[in-house]
């Protein structure tokens, strides 16, 4: 099937592989699973998604509401600093609500008091890579630090959420990270229903211990008699997507530089954020390339890349593991085309499931 370009490709059967560890994680440990939709939040997929995970977790009321809608099943809804209109409205469909603070907690606990209630809590350990994305970070406004608040608050609540990883690949790491948990808050936990560990956990990677973490699990809910759960965003979606792109012009200045219909800055802003280089499968060429973006950012740049053969004008370029964080993250900055989005279905069918056009463009401004 032949798509113009730009769009965003998303191959259900690699989708599949990250979906059955989720499911195998649950069937070893007992944890469940809600996708994180800050991550990803494309629906054309949460058909096959909601076999695997039991609902999703948000960071915002639209988002909630989409999971709600689109998802099903188990809706949990947090959110760094809920209006009064949030409040009132997350309550009506969510299964359980998630305060960022002890003063959001107790300015809405009488609204809010109809469905299961949870608090972020920053334990003051974390893993990340980027300053900018640990949650833990000097002062940290995600999550309360203050246990006597914390204690105070104790029988207003049902769960606790703790969300301190960003990108953690590290078992060994992870599972000291919980025993410290365990050792500061298990009085609390003895109280409690549920405990979310939040996301970040890489345990989808190609030879992560997933027996080994699903004992960790197991033994922490048994011991604090405690609903685990995860919430997998880049876990769940890794290595599923490509952004799929085409040449249209090619420069030199000091080395070849290929100009593609895309853009780091409006379809994989992460990128810019932590000054990354896009991902190629098939990097490793005799020909090398700087790959640029068409906006007007000077820095928009996809990395420098060793292609097989020259480039020319339309030949296709393809950036893997585009799913997490960039199309929930697309804009249209300089009114460029937005990528449409299509699946590979499990049959090998694809199906362009949405395309954008200069009225969506415009209707974004006014």
């Amino acid at each position: 099937m032949q798509i113009s370009t730009p769009y965003y490709l998303i191959d259900e059967q690699k989708l599949l592989r990250n979906l059955e560890t989720i499911k195998q994680v649950h069937e070893l440990s007992g944890a469940k699973s809600v996708l994180a939709l800050k991550c990803f939040s494309t629906w054309c997929v949460f058909d096959l998604m909601r076999q695997y995970m039991a609902g999703t977790t948000s960071s915002s009321l639209f988002e909630a509401q989409l999971g709600f809608e689109k998802f099903g099943k188990e809706t949990h809804a947090y959110c760094v600093g809920y209006s009064d209109e949030d409040v009132a409205a997350v309550v009506k469909f969510a299964d359980k609500i998630i305060f960022n603070s002890v003063s959001q907690l107790e300015r809405y606990y009488d609204v809010a008091r109809t469905v299961k209630i949870g608090l972020r809590v920053n334990p003051g350990i974390s893993y990340s890579h980027f300053d900018l994305a640990d949650p833990a970070r000097k002062f940290s406004r995600l999550g309360t630090a203050d246990r006597e608040a914390l204690s105070r608050n104790i029988d207003r609540l049902s769960g606790l959420m703790f969300h301190y990883n960003c990108e953690n690949d590290d078992f060994g790491n992870f599972s000291q990270q919980l025993d410290a948990l365990g050792d500061k808050y298990g009085e609390f936990l003895l109280k409690l229903e549920w405990i979310s560990l939040g996301g970040g956990l890489y345990f989808t990677k190609e030879g992560y211990p997933v027996e080994a973490f699903s004992r960790k699990l197991a033994d922490f809910a048994n011991k604090y008699n405690i609903q685990v759960y995860l919430e997998p965003g880049e876990s769940a979606i890794t290595g599923c997507a490509e952004l799929v792109t085409s040449v249209v012009d090619i420069v030199h200045n000091e080395m070849d530089i290929a100009i593609v219909d895309a853009s780091v800055e409006a379809h994989m802003l992460d990128l810019l954020i932590y000054r990354l280089s896009a991902k190629m499968a098939n990097d490793g060429g005799a020909y090398p390339y700087m790959v640029a973006g068409r906006s007007c950012l000077a820095g928009d740049v996809f990395g420098t890349f060793a292609f097989p053969e020259p480039l020319t004008i339309g030949s296709e370029i393809r950036f893997a593991d585009a799913a997490g964080y960039t199309m929930v993250k697309k804009n249209w900055f300089n009114g460029l085309q937005m990528p449409a989005i299509a699946v590979r279905r499990l049959d090998g069918t694809i199906e362009v499931v949405r395309r954008f056009d200069y009225e969506d463009f415009k209707r974004s401004l006014s």
